[in-house]
């Protein structure tokens, strides 16, 4: 790509992102000072760190769709091509199983894994809980509770394009043992594990999990990118759930979780 090109790409990316963040910026301005009737405490870091946001943001989606998003889907190809997995003549018999797609699964773990533990919103979150918890809960035990999860989530859902099962089934198994563990899990948790599987459909996860799922559906024979390409964003924002509730619920029976509601709430 030429400098010039370059530079477009950049602008474009760039004037995107601040007609996206804007709006968001206008709602906080007016309810603060028409709504609470207040100034704007620290506008000059409040601005600063706006700026800041915006061209990291938009910098970030640059690397994303030049680099990252093409890399997912040229090694989703290059895992399912049948010089890798196997011969042409056993892919035009039809004698390829899924087997014979295992590093595909240990592929999309391994992405799902890195891109949830660099993701920021799950970052954010993750200091919140261990501010409010007092310590019980760990930043980082949660951080690779949830990439675990994902990690889990994105091989399921390989293993599901290249066998070809409905999404659905998985969905609803999935869902009945998120309902089963909410009533063993401790309820200090149970509302910031419904929300790790939204924190993880962010900025990072989902060029990279989408560009997975395309690469492999257009790459495995009888496949459609439409029908089989998409649905692993959903199975990235249920399987974390499960997780983070294993999760403390091992830590409480190790005597290292949250075993008693926050500071300040009244129990009786």
């Amino acid at each position: 790509m030429a400098a010039a090109d370059w530079i477009d790409t950049i602008l474009e990316t760039l004037l995107g992102t601040i007609l996206d963040v804007v709006p968001i910026a206008a709602i906080l301005v007016v309810f603060q000072v028409a709504v609470l009737r207040g100034k704007i405490p620290g506008l000059p870091r409040v601005l600063l760190g706006f700026c800041y946001m915006v061209v990291g943001l938009a910098m970030f989606l640059v690397g994303l769709e030049t680099a990252l998003f093409p890399l997912g889907r040229v090694m989703a190809q290059q895992l399912t091509d049948p010089a890798f997995v196997g011969n042409a003549a056993d892919l035009a018999a039809g004698r390829l199983d899924w087997l014979d797609y295992a590093w595909v699964y240990v592929f999309g773990a391994a992405i799902g894994f890195a891109t949830t533990v660099a993701e920021p919103s799950l970052i954010a979150v993750s200091r919140k809980a261990a501010q409010v918890s007092g310590g019980a809960l760990s930043a980082w035990g949660l951080r690779l509770a949830v990439a675990v999860g994902v990690a889990a989530s994105i091989a399921l859902g390989a293993f599901r394009i290249v066998t070809g099962t409905p999404l659905a089934f998985y969905m609803m198994v999935g869902y009945a043992i998120v309902i089963l563990q909410t009533f063993f899990a401790p309820k200090t948790i149970v509302p910031l594990a419904y929300d790790s599987g939204g924190v993880t459909t962010s900025t990072v996860t989902v060029p990279l999990v989408t560009a997975l799922g395309l690469g492999l559906a257009s790459t495995i024979p009888g496949r459609s990118p439409l029908l089989d390409g998409f649905g692993l964003i959903a199975l990235a924002s249920l399987f974390p759930m499960m997780t983070v509730m294993a999760y403390a619920q091992i830590a409480q029976r190790l005597g290292a979780g949250p075993s008693r509601p926050p500071a300040g709430r009244n129990t009786s």
